[in-house]
């Protein structure tokens, strides 16, 4: 599954593989948040709480997309954070690993504090039809 991520300076997409946690992101989409940093990292809140996976990790690839289980979280590191040796992606804890983000990771530094934040899914051959499309674009360039 592809979902989007966009706030008011930009946006990325991701692929999630198929794990417990991306299907429950993938029940609760759309989802709107308000984003916070710490380092080199942008999380925000959601409306799910799974559980964490056995293969969890806390050290990741800059651009994985991870969901930190003990803040019902979405987690996105790009680079370092305040807990990283070197120039490694350390997250707070142990995070379930639901995907990759498409394309350079970096963009998420224009994201700031308080931004906010919107998932949503997109359609494909592969998604299937089962959700309802996107809003109709408005007509505005």
């Amino acid at each position: 599954m592809q979902i989007r991520i966009s706030w008011p300076t930009g946006q990325i997409t991701a692929t999630l593989e198929e794990t417990p946690t991306s299907a429950a992101l993938a029940r609760a989409l759309p989802i709107i948040s308000t984003a916070r940093t710490w380092g080199e990292e942008v999380y925000f809140e959601t409306p799910v709480s799974p559980a964490l996976e056995s293969d969890a990790r806390e050290v990741v690839e800059p651009g994985t997309v991870a969901f930190w289980t003990e803040g019902d979280a979405l987690a996105l590191p790009y680079g370092p954070t305040p807990v990283s040796r070197g120039d490694e992606c350390r997250l707070a804890s142990a995070c379930n690993v639901v995907g990759r983000i498409d394309g350079d990771p970096r963009l998420l530094a224009t994201v700031r504090t308080g931004d906010r934040i919107r998932v949503d899914r997109l359609q494909g051959p592969a998604q299937g039809c089962r959700r309802a499309a996107e809003p109709a674009a408005t007509g505005r360039p």
